[in-house]
């Protein structure tokens, strides 16, 4: 059976979102208490059995290889303070996985980043990975995917029920009965980018995790600018559901939007609370903080 042991993660948009802290520095090293954004996808792909990963980059983004390489300096420094807990993290950061960097040199659309990642991928199915998304659950939301894969042996994508004042924010599928047995799994009939609310097939949208089968680089190759002059994977998504089927499944999970300053502060705060070194004292500062505004 084949597996899926490869995955692309695109990570060179401008993040101008999050201006003026990504003029200099990736939004996907914007951190989550103290752990950059970017660490938390790569560490779901490694536990989902994943061990070789493309993560495709540009301008300005060199923060990132350096954040998962060797750091000879800081780990000698932590060698000889005797901090053993901090050189044991720093170390397994940098064994995480193969890792492979690829620049996307314009910007032109989170389907023409996928194709960079062509030659490396080759004719194997591979998993994708946005940053702009975290998700938390007992199983890894991609691994949950890959055992979807190895029923179907089609392009799985992750969907989740969006709220009507949101829906224009997403792709959106149009689907129809479940398949594999599975009542979280749907037949994919089309895809729609950004729709309006009032033109949305459903209330199912696509979040950042995919399983895809590599006919997707020839439907990427055919598929025309969309939405924003760039290049849309669900463009693309929609050429390939001509071929071969696709499914949607609803994944099990909390999923952690960090598209927007809002939503970052919000995951931040989560994450904060689910620490126990962090809990209580942020807790009594909260609570000293809302007495202060009543």
């Amino acid at each position: 059976m084949e597996k899926i042991k490869k995955a692309v993660i695109p990570a060179a948009g401008l993040g101008t979102r999050f201006l003026p802290i990504t003029k200099n520095s990736p939004k996907e090293m914007l951190p989550l208490v103290d752990k950059p954004a970017i660490q938390y996808v790569v560490e779901e792909a490694v536990a989902s059995g994943i061990d070789d990963l493309i993560i495709i980059t540009g301008r300005g983004k060199r923060a990132i290889e350096d954040h998962f390489d060797k750091a000879f300096e800081l780990e000698w420094v932590l060698k000889a303070k005797n901090d053993s807990a901090a050189l044991e993290e720093i170390e397994r950061i940098s064994r995480l996985a193969d890792i492979h960097y690829i620049r996307q040199k314009e910007p032109l659309g989170l389907g023409h980043a996928i194709l960079c990642a062509k030659k490396h991928i080759g004719d194997d199915a591979f998993a994708v990975l946005l940053g702009d998304d975290i998700v938390f659950s007992d199983v890894p939301c991609t691994k949950q995917l890959i055992g979807q894969y190895e029923k179907s042996k089609a392009s799985i994508i992750a969907v989740e029920h969006v709220p009507p004042d949101r829906i224009e924010s997403y792709g959106v599928v149009k689907y129809s009965g479940a398949g594999t047995g599975d009542e979280h799994m749907y037949r994919v009939d089309d895809l729609v980018e950004k729709p309006k609310r009032e033109e949305a097939p459903s209330d199912l949208g696509i979040l950042g995790r995919y399983i895809l089968t590599p006919e997707i680089f020839d439907c990427l190759e055919q598929t025309k600018p969309g939405v924003g002059d760039e290049i849309q994977l669900t463009d693309a998504l929609r050429l390939l559901n001509n071929e071969q089927e696709i499914y949607a499944y609803e994944f099990y999970g909390k999923r952690y939007d960090l598209g927007n300053k809002l939503e970052w502060l919000k995951t931040t705060f989560d994450v904060a609370l689910s620490r126990a070194d962090f809990k209580e004292e942020l807790l009594r500062h909260i609570k000293k903080a809302i007495e202060a505004i009543e």
